[in-house]
């Protein structure tokens, strides 16, 4: 069964009484490129366990089972478990977890599903959970690379460099936590149904936070009080948002002390700025 044809898709969910759900932000593939494209650049191979979140109907889940030594994928929707049942009859080292993967355990998934295998997660993410489902992926610190297919919007949000307009809060939180690398664009096109935006493809690989920082929660304090205001100069902000007790003197005192000009926006700084003022705030608490 092609899992990606058009038509080969409308029998099978015809064939199972299946309906799309747009809460759950169904769009399934009907081109065999993008699936295999994904699994081949997430990384999937020998000595390899992949997570993968919502496998729709299976096309990106038996692409990864031909790579990878084990597959797992968690699947919320229960009315697709007997047409994977069915898809993936034939691949004998995946399973599927019906479940939210917003309520799992990840450090019991990967410890119970992936023994002596080095963890991944490669996803086609439904748009309305890419951003809670990538900070708990990130934040777990067990997987070396997280390989999806989100909203272009968001990935180039997430690649975004200092000093751009899509730069933000959650691009400084990815890019802590990993080496961010764009991939390659998937059309509206490729999904039945058509949504209504691109969609892109990247890839996250894990890397240790910058060593000077020591206080990991107050440093995203920092980031998300610089972010809370843009159009208000970073003094402004964090005097607004920070609520640490400072004056807006102390505040200023610390810019100064990281060579930070007074009107410098939070959009200009990138992380290793953020880990100097950081540690400058801390101290003058």
């Amino acid at each position: 069964m092609n899992l990606c044809d058009m038509n080969e898709i409308k029998a099978l969910l015809a064939r199972h009484g299946f309906h799309f759900s747009k809460s759950m932000g169904q769009n399934f593939l009907i081109q065999d490129w993008v699936p295999r494209d994904i699994a081949a650049a997430s990384g999937a191979g020998p000595g390899v366990g992949v997570l993968e979140i919502g496998p729709g109907i299976g096309p990106l889940t038996r692409e990864l089972s031909l790579l990878a030594d084990r597959v797992t994928a968690v699947e919320l929707d229960e009315s697709l478990l007997p047409i994977l049942d069915e898809t993936l009859a034939d691949r004998d080292n995946v399973t599927v977890i019906p479940g939210d993967i917003m309520r799992f355990d990840l450090d019991r998934v990967v410890d119970g599903e992936f023994p002596g295998l080095t963890p991944i997660v490669c996803a086609n993410l439904p748009y309305n959970i890419t951003t809670p489902v990538l900070t708990r992926l990130l934040e777990c610190r067990r997987f070396a690379s997280v390989t999806v297919m989100i909203q272009k919007e968001v990935a180039q949000r997430i690649c975004a460099q200092p000093g751009t307009a899509d730069y933000g809060a959650f691009s400084v939180l990815c890019q802590y936590y990993s080496k961010a690398e764009y991939l390659f664009d998937v059309p509206a096109s490729c999904f039945l149904p058509a949504p209504k935006v691109t969609s892109a493809v990247i890839r996250m690989t894990a890397q240790q936070p910058p060593a000077q920082i020591e206080d990991e929660a107050f440093f995203f304090r920092v980031v998300r009080a610089a972010f809370a205001q843009r159009r208000k100069t970073l003094l402004n902000s964090l005097s607004a948002a920070l609520n640490t007790g400072l004056s807006k003197e102390a505040l200023a005192a610390a810019l100064d002390a990281c060579g930070l000009p007074q009107n410098v926006r939070g959009e200009k700084l990138g992380i290793p700025d953020f880990a100097a003022l950081t540690k400058t705030l801390r101290s003058a608490q």
